[in-house]
């Protein structure tokens, strides 16, 4: 395959979502690398012309670099399929599943795949039925957001309702989570493989946005110290709970592994990071590849699912 079978590339980045300026790092990492490879990408820092601007534009595919919502959701997806445009990562589907954390977790648990116990928060009234289920601590997020916006652990009653109110402030869902005591991994996906287990350590209390993007203090550990039979297991449930969701080309699963070794699904990310602080690009040194070839991969995908 030649840089010129690709035609002219649109690289979206930017959006409206929470996540914008994580974005624009991500897609000019992806810009430059693909440029390294010869191909004819542009970026575009995407709006709500952005029909009007790839229409104009004379493009032939587009690699997704749009996190959140309106990019990660599906939204973007349909628009691109409805526009004939060949593009990178999830459809439609997978990408509004993904980005949905409860319906997300309803399906991995009516397939037997093990995720941490939750209850949807519709309002105060929900706060005694939440601490009865699930206990404290917990966790409490928005169900549509990524990149740990508007999370927070909850230790006691107290703290619930300015913890439900954060999350409410980013979205009309708001879920409740069993607290999972342990270690945090991650495995990225790429052409239907499990790339190399990554483990997080961070000394935030949670892997939050500062944690992600923001300081130099969190520990990425590959090989990540599991035993190679346990990373086989983590790497295979990726798979499972990648293809459940109907996720394609590539991403990334999120674990929590507790004190007995039992990892817990957390969630999928159809539109991981692309930073010099992003997983899947470390995920992939570690099994050899750089930078340009990776994006030249998810590229690839764009044109072998028959987009």
């Amino acid at each position: 395959m030649q840089a010129a079978d690709f035609g002219k590339v649109a690289v979206l980045m930017g959006g409206w979502s929470a996540e914008r300026a994580v974005s624009l790092k991500s897609g000019a990492a992806v810009l430059a690398g693909l440029r390294e490879k010869g191909v004819d990408a542009h970026g575009v820092d995407t709006g709500r012309d952005i029909c009007e601007v790839l229409g104009k534009g004379g493009f032939e595919r587009v690699f997704v670099m749009l996190h959140g919502r309106g990019g990660e959701d599906g939204v973007i997806q349909g628009l691109l399929e409805t526009l004939g445009l060949p593009y990178t990562g999830s459809g439609v589907l997978g990408s509004a599943l993904a980005m949905d954390k409860m319906r997300s977790k309803q399906l991995w648990s009516a397939l037997g795949l093990p995720t941490p116990a939750y209850r949807q928060i519709r309002g105060e009234v929900d706060f005694d039925d939440v601490v009865e289920a699930l206990g404290f601590p917990l966790m409490v997020k928005p169900v549509h957001e990524g990149s740990s916006i508007g999370i927070s652990k909850v230790e006691d009653a107290a703290a619930l309702q300015p913890a439900w109110a954060l999350a409410r402030g980013f979205d009309s869902v708001v879920l409740a989570e069993r607290w999972i005591a342990g270690k945090e991994y991650t495995v990225a996906v790429l052409d239907a493989k499990a790339l190399p287990v990554i483990r997080l350590e961070t000394p935030h209390e949670i892997y939050d946005y500062a944690a992600k993007y923001e300081t130099d203090t969190t520990g990425y550990f590959i090989p990540s110290g599991l035993p190679a039979a346990a990373e086989s297991r983590m790497q295979e449930l990726a798979l499972q709970a990648f293809h459940a969701v109907g996720a394609s080309g590539w991403g990334r699963v999120d674990f929590m592994v507790d004190a007995q070794g039992q990892p817990w699904l957390v969630e999928v990310n159809t539109v991981p990071g692309m930073t010099d602080h992003s997983l899947v690009p470390m995920a992939a040194a570690a099994a050899g590849m750089d930078f340009p070839e990776l994006v030249w991969r998810i590229l690839c995908g764009s044109l072998e699912n028959g987009q």
